[in-house]
């Protein structure tokens, strides 16, 4: 059985093409996997697990999406398939309930995984992103328990405004960097592999899909850089016994 990898999905009311594309990926070529991983930015924001609560009552339209995605994944879960959340920039919220409602597991970025014969890194792919300092401040403020429990204890609609806030000045700054700084530090991946011991790694975030041949202490190496979702289509990697990875692009419309 096959094992998939994907990321980067923005899920949010706004883009039903993009929910409504993920759901019948699931049915169509999920099913049967032996294994998930999607690694961060499924939603385009999370403030929370008590989201949940809220149902048809939330005025974003977030709880109800996040129920009818929960649902999906333990549907596909309960036939057997693990699923594997890790936290991206967008949703580092995204807490052991909504995981426990999915039937997935979250996963620590970094982490290391064994896809076939083969140990391979996964991460979200933004801590590569070092040359952006702005960005690698607020990462490690918001990674922090204490932080986030503060932002947790808000009211709920606080924490909408905050997330609103949190993009609306994530769009404006980046509008104004140069487009290496928001890609990844390539000394940052070497470091990284090295500090692992494998010579594959695999994340998303820059929403630059491709795949990279590097070297590492005289080791050849690659990195795949998974894609984001749009409403036209949506990227994979295939981990299938025997074979080598595969990154490819598929068409979400019909």
């Amino acid at each position: 059985m096959a094992t998939l990898l994907i990321s980067d999905l923005h899920l949010h009311p706004g883009a039903p093409a993009i929910t409504q594309g993920f759901l019948n990926w699931l049915d169509e070529r999920a099913t049967g996997a032996e294994a998930l991983y999607i690694l961060g930015d499924f939603f385009e924001a999370w403030i929370g697990d008590d989201l949940l609560d809220l149902g048809d009552a939330d005025p974003t339209g977030n709880a109800p999406l996040a129920r009818r995605i929960a649902e999906a994944l333990k549907h596909l879960a309960d036939q057997g398939t693990a699923i594997y959340l890790m936290h991206g920039n967008r949703d580092f919220l995204l807490g052991e309930r909504f995981a426990r409602e999915a039937g997935a597991s979250l996963l620590p970025d970094p982490s290391l995984v064994t896809l076939g014969d083969e140990r391979v890194l996964l991460m979200h792919g933004d801590s590569l992103c070092t040359r952006d300092e702005a960005y690698m401040a607020f990462r490690a403020q918001s990674r922090q328990a204490e932080w986030q429990a503060q932002v947790l204890a808000m009211p709920i609609g606080e924490r909408i405004e905050l997330a609103r806030q949190l993009r609306d000045q994530s769009g404006e700054a980046n509008s104004n960097k140069a487009e290496d700084i928001m890609d990844v530090t390539p000394d940052e991946v070497v470091a990284s592999l090295q500090q692992h011991g494998v010579t594959t790694l695999i994340h998303g975030h820059t929403h630059r899909p491709d795949v990279h041949e590097l070297e590492v202490d005289g080791r050849p190496a690659r990195r795949y850089v998974l894609g984001d979702w749009q409403p036209e289509r949506g990227w994979e990697i295939v981990a299938a016994p025997g074979e080598a990875l595969c990154l490819r692009d598929f068409p979400l419309s019909d």
